[in-house]
């Protein structure tokens, strides 16, 4: 029975390079034997999550998320919640990509995305659940957190990552702790912090230090408290990120693994940050799904420690040869012309 791809994309990610290379994404995916097709994304709400659901149910044994974390998102939410789950591939087109960046992706040519792909192997990754929202990186809490919706969406288009940097300079004079109320598989926090997240991988706001001991598959959040806001102290934990993760054992840190958490305000507001855009606010519950989503990923690169089992689609065998063949057969044609 031929499988089927179908590509959803969002044409206004990043600088709408994708489109540029769409048709030889599509020739990629056939060559692997996927019979592919594509849908942009509109501007209505839901649209990639709506087409993803719609495209699960359809029977697609492949949906592939291109754009940016925003984009993938959406189309976990459309699928994540199905008894039967199509594998997910990601081809990333957006701002600060740090999904692709943990499953090393090829952040910068949609192409060289596409051939991860075509090459078939997954990892069995965990996602989180947010009451009755889904998140594939990261949510978090508190008035740091709050730095993602002060960046306009033009400016992230335009600036990528440097609209991050510029925005978080400005608002970090400004940030101050709240109450939180926070409980976890082995404890409870009560007091103040500038914000709380829970990682899911190792790639959070384009560092890939702030989790150095992420797991990919293994039932568990990383759940981060920054007790302090002050800016001197603020500074000195961003330099220990970056000096290979040392701030996990700062005393303004708190840095435990947790499957579940359940974060309460105590006297203000508390707004919840989803995969970088706004879910909601506190209370809320979190859990981790274990292993609930098949991805396509560059596994190769990925540290060992980071995933428990490496499957390869047992479907790509006879695609990953006609993807040689079909190649083979462009560089056979090539040669022709050119001895012509």
């Amino acid at each position: 029975m031929q499988k089927r791809c179908r590509i959803i994309y969002n044409p206004t990610s990043g600088r709408e390079a994708l489109k540029n290379d769409l048709v030889e994404i599509l020739n990629i995916l056939e060559r692997a034997g996927y019979e592919t097709s594509a849908f942009a994304t509109t501007p209505e709400p839901n649209s990639a999550q709506n087409e993803a659901k719609r495209a699960a149910q359809a029977g697609f044994n492949l949906i592939i998320a291109a754009g940016g974390d925003g984009t993938i998102n959406e189309v976990v939410n459309g699928i994540a919640p199905l008894k039967h789950r199509p594998k997910l591939g990601i081809i990333p087109a957006g701002t600060t990509n740090d999904y692709a960046r943990a499953l090393k992706i090829p952040r910068e040519s949609p192409i060289e995305a596409a051939k991860v792909i075509a090459n078939g192997k997954t990892v069995k990754m965990d996602i989180g659940r947010a009451n009755d929202k889904y998140f594939v990186n990261i949510a978090a809490g508190g008035l740091l957190s709050e730095l993602t919706y002060a960046v306009p969406s033009e400016f992230k288009t335009l600036f990528g990552y440097l609209a991050y940097l510029v925005k978080g300079a400005e608002l970090l004079p400004r940030i101050k702790p709240i109450n939180m109320h926070l409980e976890y598989d082995d404890g409870v926090y009560d007091g103040k912090a500038s914000m709380f997240f829970l990682a899911l991988t190792n790639s959070v706001g384009g560092f890939e230090q702030i989790v150095p001991d992420a797991s990919l598959d293994d039932g568990k959040f990383t759940l981060i408290v920054v007790k302090t806001s002050n800016l001197l102290e603020m500074m000195r934990l961003i330099t220990m990120v970056l000096n290979g993760g040392k701030h996990i054992n700062d005393a303004n840190i708190l840095y435990v693994k947790t499957s579940k958490l359940v974060a309460k305000p105590v006297d203000e507001k508390m707004m919840i940050n989803i995969d970088g855009e706004y879910g909601g606010d506190a209370p809320m519950k979190f859990k981790n799904l274990k292993r609930h989503i098949e991805i396509f990923a560059n596994t190769q690169e990925i540290p060992e420690r980071a995933i428990t089992e490496v499957k390869e689609d047992e479907d790509m065998d006879e695609a990953k040869k006609n993807f040689v063949d079909g190649v083979q057969e462009l560089d056979e044609s090539d040669n022709i012309k050119l001895d012509k």
